[in-house]
């Protein structure tokens, strides 16, 4: 952990659709520099979560701090430009805009150094440099999910939150993905994750939580969960 105050500060959060709650009264907290991960069973709320912080959904209590200052209930497009940054599962890029275009996009709320950002993560990405007049639509789907995460990163975000970023790729796109991600901790930004890879987010995650039917069930380091029999028997499953 780099920081005594975290990036992103959730507490007692409380959302969902319009009829009873999907998630109640879920504290979280993200520090620089580090992977945290919200895992649990089918159903247990985390992308509800992740919708909620990311202001896509407005919750119904609780709060959801950045950098220490309230953004409870903002739309997404205003915490942009507070600092996070939100990749979804689908839908996280203009297919028909080339990679450059994409990013230019990305950093719309910049009001200077665009064209430097984009240079920045094209050392980030260089999967992405070399392709980078191709459109969208024509690329695979590993390299459209690095793409996306580069667009998030173009307003330089304290936090990063990410939306099952491996979902659907073959094992290879899942591991550069990851070694993405441990790239982008490593340049002192909060990840936020949730993946369908319990166990392998587990193993890069710094901390975190298990959500349980819409609520905290436990937290702590990634790996120390990875090895808690509990966690492995209900939430991970074991290897065969």
């Amino acid at each position: 952990m780099t920081s005594d105050a975290p990036a992103l500060e959730v507490v007692g959060l409380t959302a969902g659709y319009g009829g009873p709650p999907v998630i109640e009264s879920v504290s979280i907290a993200a520090n620089r520099g580090a992977i945290t991960a919200i895992v649990g069973p089918n159903g247990a709320g985390k992308s509800t979560l992740l919708k909620a912080i990311a202001g896509l959904i407005r919750p119904t209590a609780g709060s959801v701090k950045v950098l220490g200052v309230d953004v409870t209930g903002l739309p997404a497009e205003k915490l942009v430009r507070k600092g996070v940054a939100y990749v979804p599962q689908v839908a996280n890029v203009f297919p028909e805009l080339t990679i450059r275009e994409n990013l230019d996009m990305g950093g719309y709320s910049r009001k200077a150094g665009v064209r430097e950002r984009i240079e920045q993560l094209f050392k980030l990405f260089p999967d992405l440099a070399a392709s980078s007049h191709r459109r969208a639509n024509t690329l695979s789907g590993g390299q459209r999910t690095m793409l996306a995460l580069a667009r998030g990163l173009m307003v330089d975000p304290p936090v990063l939150i990410l939306d099952e970023p491996s979902a659907g790729l073959a094992p290879k796109f899942q591991g550069l993905i990851w070694e993405r991600i441990e790239a982008i901790k490593a340049t002192n930004v909060a990840v936020l994750v949730i993946e369908q890879n319990t166990r392998e987010t587990l193993r890069h995650a710094q901390w975190a939580y298990v959500l349980v039917l819409g609520q905290n069930r436990l937290e702590g380091p990634g790996q120390k969960l990875l090895d808690d029999e509990e966690v492995v028997n209900l939430y991970v499953g074991r290897l065969s």
